[in-house]
């Protein structure tokens, strides 16, 4: 048997050029994967920073009323966790309902919904809480 120089050295091309390409898709996809695991942990940390934000909200409703200054400095806080969240992720998170939602729509949620704002707005401002509209905007 003769040694065949040439057809070995395709099969070394052919070899080189698969492993080439292997090596071309899957780091894209390493990187992808990195990518989406870095994504879930910073949406996680989000998350826990509006529950946390949520927890103090509540605290603050329970020991010092719905419309109280700490209530809507907590107010404030949480939906400034949810600013940063919807910044970054176009998206917030809702500890009440337990999940995401894709709508800027935190302002009609929570400790709010009882809020009759048609009344506010139909009625001037002796029935509004400027410490809740000066911390809203």
């Amino acid at each position: 048997m003769q040694f065949n120089f040439a057809r070995f050295a395709k099969r070394i091309a052919v070899v080189a050029t698969f492993g080439a390409l292997c090596f071309f898709v899957g780091v894209p996809r390493a990187h992808a994967d990195d990518r989406d695991r870095d994504r879930d942990r910073d949406r996680a940390k989000c998350q826990q920073r509006v529950e946390k934000a949520e927890w103090k909200l509540d605290e603050a409703i329970r020991k010092h009323g719905e419309y109280s200054h700490q209530a809507n400095d907590r107010r404030r806080d949480l939906n400034e966790q949810r600013e940063h969240c919807w910044n970054e992720f176009h998206s917030y998170w809702n500890g009440h309902d337990r999940q995401w939602h894709d709508e800027h729509d935190w302002d009609r949620d929570d400790h709010d919904r009882d809020r009759d704002h048609d009344r506010d707005r139909d009625h001037g401002d002796h029935f509004r809480d400027h410490d809740y509209d000066r911390g809203s905007r």
